[in-house]
């Protein structure tokens, strides 16, 4: 692996090495950075990552800060000062990366067949998937769902949009908001606010997608 892989939060915490072997299976909550908001034409800047231990008699999710992975992708041009202040990712990280192609076989390795999590996660999904076709020549194809169908199928009566709108609600606090790290944590967490609203629902995968279905269908009508 190329030296200038970022370290995963295992070196943040002390974990080394942490192996998830639950019973019930691991799901990955995923976060992008990007030079821009054109999910089909601006680049992928990094990707963050972590996972979650489900069990097999209760499958409420446990984060696990050692199961992480985080990695910034080398840019031949970096991004515009405005994004790089918005992201934090500045001009010599961008072009100290490692290279598209190692990064994202990478995060592959680290996901393995696990369902995948992000808030707003078309945009994730479209540009991981649009950078693996590129640099890998194939897709990862593993499922998505979205966190925000989530929040608004299990708490429809909270007015609120934007991950932000809904960490406040909640009061998770999030201390460097736009950082790919800190807001997969903050979307692992709002996840552990709305189960007490699926557990009842059954709380598998399989439910997720039908409770995010139902989110789709009522804004089709």
């Amino acid at each position: 692996m190329n030296a200038t892989l970022l370290g995963t939060l295992r070196s943040w915490w002390g974990a080394e090495d942490v192996q998830v072997t639950s019973d019930g299976g691991r799901w990955v909550v995923v976060d992008v950075e990007t030079s821009g908001l054109d999910a089909r034409n601006d680049r992928l800047l990094a990707i963050a990552a972590v996972g979650l231990k489900i069990g097999l008699a209760d499958p409420r999710p446990e984060i696990v800060l050692g199961d992480s992975f985080e990695v910034v992708l080398r840019q031949e041009a970096v991004s515009a000062r405005d994004n790089i202040l918005l992201h934090g990712i500045g001009e010599q990280r961008q072009r100290e990366g490692v290279a598209p192609a190692e990064a994202l076989q990478a995060f592959a390795g680290f996901v393995g067949e696990a369902p995948l999590l992000a808030f707003h996660s078309a945009f994730d999904d479209t540009m991981i998937d649009r950078h693996c076709r590129k640099h890998l020549g194939r897709r990862l194809g593993n499922p998505w769902l979205d966190v925000a169908d989530l929040c608004a199928v299990t708490h429809p009566e909270v007015r609120a949009r934007s991950l932000d709108d809904w960490m406040d609600h909640f009061g998770i606090r999030c201390l460097v908001r736009h950082q790919a790290v800190a807001d997969t944590l903050a979307t692992a967490e709002l996840l552990l606010r709305l189960w007490p609203r699926i557990a009842p629902e059954g709380g598998r995968w399989r439910d997720l997608e039908r409770l995010a279905g139902h989110r789709r269908w009522l804004a089709e009508r």
